[in-house]
């Protein structure tokens, strides 16, 4: 089963259909992201659609709702957790501007203070 993201205005993610790996083939049974493009384009009248993969092994990231699709990059961009992170260009994922700390304990981010704030594990 291969997956798309459907791309709304400024390339911002819609929704992400399930498509059966049998419409992505060609005629030599390979299969082929751009027919999978076009079977969609045909069934539902959205013509920006671009495939992602589950296992984040292109584009990056998984396409998630809400998050975006960087042309440039070639790459899904997820949602902007805080105001204060920034971009990793390597990962385009969204990091702390402080490191999360190396200690063990368990933390929370506080915008408000830009900083980490130690909190009670999660039940496990």
């Amino acid at each position: 089963m291969a997956r798309f993201a459907k791309l709304g205005p400024d390339n911002e993610v819609e929704s992400v259909q399930v498509v059966d790996d049998n419409e992505l083939k060609d005629d030599d049974g390979a299969l082929q992201d751009f027919i999978g493009v076009q079977f969609l384009t045909r069934t539902t009248q959205h013509e920006n659609w671009v495939r992602t993969y589950k296992d984040a092994s292109q584009r990056k990231n998984y396409a998630v709702v809400g998050g975006t699709y960087d042309v440039r990059r070639d790459a899904f961009i997820p949602i902007k957790p805080y105001n204060s992170w920034v971009l990793n260009e390597d990962t385009c994922t969204w990091t702390a501007p402080i490191e999360y700390p190396d200690d063990e304990k368990f933390y929370v981010w506080d915008e408000e203070n830009t900083s980490w704030i130690e909190t009670a594990p999660p039940n496990t």
